[in-house]
């Protein structure tokens, strides 16, 4: 018996009794008298089974009938398994099998099928969403294995508006710079310049060792006008990160169901079907009907601006150095001083290299080879040892004088070599 049964039992017991009437055990169980002189009227023919509501363990009239019921747990095991019970349901109404979530899940709780999911806390500091379309962006890139090793991981780089949830992304090979750019550049392209971005503390938005020394992309927002927020935990910008969590979950079914295994299909993918719907579904109206976005400068050439640049010193050979890569400044500037001189290189997404001067664009050409260093004078060193000659005035001698006449003593007489020997005779 359900706990309002026990209250008519006992108030119906009280007035066999005798310690209540019939009407006390009306209000009692808050029943109308007529109703409450049904129940006692069922109360004394039955007893207490009486009091049990007649449609229990009844089966419904709208019950499925027992083999539906097998069918649709067998494809869902076979097919959908791992789908949630809303995807599960919409998949399996395209194949005419049409019933609700919680009916999916109370069937597979008959057969032992379903394990719930254990949920972590809510966040409780809730920032209520922006009013404007425009107002704010949170984007954010997301490293996950989309084709269930059918293919090389890839990044999902998602793009969702804070006051609408308007979503776009894009696949790319790595979470780079390069994919930053062309991310929003292509959000620009649809809508315009919104007034803020919100992102994570990834180094291509933020330098930590070198704070107050703006990323490419940091210099990217700067001139374009555009407020970068850094966001201090995942949950601050949790919108994206549940966005995240969608993808992660519908898409890479829905392109295990379509035979997707690589990057360029299933961006196909994405920005043919499944985003419109996507948006259609989850999409919210903004709480003020304007649009914050801004329309991108004529004078600015957007890919100009979201590409990396640099300063670099031009050589005396009028070439520019970048990256073991050598450009050649045309003979069309030779008026100008360029050598010494700082120039600004710009690397485009596609690789294309362009050089400027004070906001004016120089031709280049790129060298296949790293150009020669110009022939130095040979240095002509003589060490060979110099004699002066005989007329040199080294070698002169003094001034030529009358020599002293020199008196030579007279010469002493001859000495007998035979002076010392004794003649006998």
């Amino acid at each position: 018996m359900s706990a309002k049964e026990r209250i008519r039992l006992d108030a119906l017991h009280r007035v066999k009794r005798g310690e209540l009437s019939v009407v006390a055990a009306a209000e009692l169980t808050e029943l109308s008298l007529r109703q409450a002189r049904r129940v006692w009227k069922r109360f004394r023919e039955q007893g207490d089974v009486g009091l049990v509501h007649r449609l229990r363990g009844r089966a419904s009239h709208r019950r499925m009938p027992q083999e539906l019921r097998d069918r649709i747990v067998k494809r869902h095991q076979d097919r959908y398994a791992d789908l949630g019970p809303t995807l599960a349901c919409e998949k399996l109404a395209e194949e005419s099998l049409v019933l609700s979530p919680d009916t999916l899940t109370a069937l597979l709780k008959e057969r032992g099928l379903w394990r719930r999911r254990r949920r972590r806390g809510r966040h409780r500091s809730r920032r209520e969403r922006r009013a404007c379309f425009g107002s704010m962006i949170q984007m954010d890139g997301s490293p996950h294995d989309g084709c269930e090793g059918r293919a090389a991981k890839c990044v999902l780089r998602v793009l969702i508006d804070d006051a609408t949830h308007r979503t776009y992304a894009r696949f790319y090979e790595a979470q780079t710079r390069e994919a930053a750019f062309d991310g929003l550049g292509r959000w620009v392209e649809r809508h315009g310049l919104p007034r803020s971005l919100y992102v994570d503390r990834h180094g291509i938005d933020r330098d930590e060792d070198h704070a107050e020394k703006p990323t490419q992309f940091g210099r990217a927002m700067k001139e374009l006008g555009v407020e970068l927020i850094g966001a201090h935990s995942p949950q601050a910008k949790g919108r994206v990160e549940r966005r995240n969590a969608v993808f992660q979950d519908r898409r890479v079914k829905e392109m295990r169901l379509r035979g997707i295994h690589d990057i360029r299909g299933a961006n196909v993918f994405l920005e043919g079907k499944f985003l419109d719907e996507l948006n259609r579904r989850y999409a919210v109206s903004p709480a003020k009907a304007q649009d914050l976005h801004r329309a991108v400068d004529a004078d600015w050439a957007l890919e100009g601006v979201l590409c990396v640049q640099e300063g670099r010193v031009v050589g005396q050979d009028g070439c520019v150095r970048w990256q073991n890569r050598w450009l050649q400044i045309g003979r069309e500037h030779a008026a100008l001083p360029l050598a010494g001189q700082r120039v600004l290189v710009k690397q485009l997404a596609g690789g294309a290299l362009i050089v400027e001067h004070q906001g004016q664009r120089l031709s280049c050409q790129e060298l296949l080879s790293r150009p020669a260093a110009p022939k130095a004078k040979r240095l002509i060193v003589n060490n060979r040892r110099w004699k002066p000659g005989a007329d040199h005035p080294w070698n002169r001698g003094p001034a030529v004088r009358a020599a002293p006449r020199v008196s030579l003593a007279p010469a002493a007489p001859a000495r007998d070599l035979h002076a010392g020997i004794t003649k006998t005779g």
